[in-house]
């Protein structure tokens, strides 16, 4: 059973074995922490970016991309680098919400590859990137023309509730992976 946590503490020098980082199929990272990994782990930009443009990344899926290490240079000291890199597709632009369905998916599909990782690799600590999975809800208008739209339409457009949605999904898909400590990082606006 994996024990979860919530955390405000940065999650960039958390010491992990895997970093869990909500993209979308744009290949556009606005979130700064997420542009910050742009840098920090380049072998996995570029993977990332080279599958959104090749249309190989759909919403819903998981990207995991197993780390270099470097052998000299300024990154050698380092020990908080991550061994493994799970890029969770929870949305088609950087300007859109995640959806329900597309969450699950990708949460279903991270889990499966988690199984592996935690039997075959050793895999015991995690972290997850929550922000980008809290939709900045002042870039809604209520009183925009497109939120007039269709009931369902309008439904898929908004973001999801971090206490009633989000958080419960990510705690359903993933509590049951064995000897697993999972801490999710969320901004201090978030209450724990």
């Amino acid at each position: 059973m994996a024990t979860i946590h919530l955390t405000h503490a940065p999650i960039l020098s958390s010491s992990v074995q895997l970093l869990i980082l909500p993209v979308n199929t744009a290949g556009t990272l606005l979130d700064p922490v997420l542009a910050r990994t742009k840098t920090l782990y380049l072998d996995n930009y570029q993977r990332y970016r080279k599958a959104c443009i090749d249309g190989s990344l759909k919403t819903g899926t998981c990207l995991i991309h197993k780390c270099t290490h470097e052998h000299s240079g300024l990154g050698v000291g380092s020990h908080n680098k991550p061994s493994y890199i799970a890029n969770l597709v929870t949305s088609d632009h950087p300007y859109h919400p995640a959806r329900t369905a597309w969450l699950t998916q990708a949460l279903t599909d991270l889990s499966d590859q988690l199984m592996a990782l935690i039997r075959y690799q050793g895999v015991r600590k995690v972290a997850l990137l929550a922000r980008p999975l809290l939709f900045d809800n002042s870039s809604i208008n209520a009183n925009s023309a497109h939120l007039n739209d269709a009931k369902e339409h309008t439904a898929t457009r908004l973001p999801l509730d971090w206490q009633d949605v989000t958080l419960p999904l990510i705690t359903e898909h993933l509590q049951d992976l064995p000897k697993l400590r999972i801490d999710i990082h969320v901004p201090k606006s978030v209450e724990i």
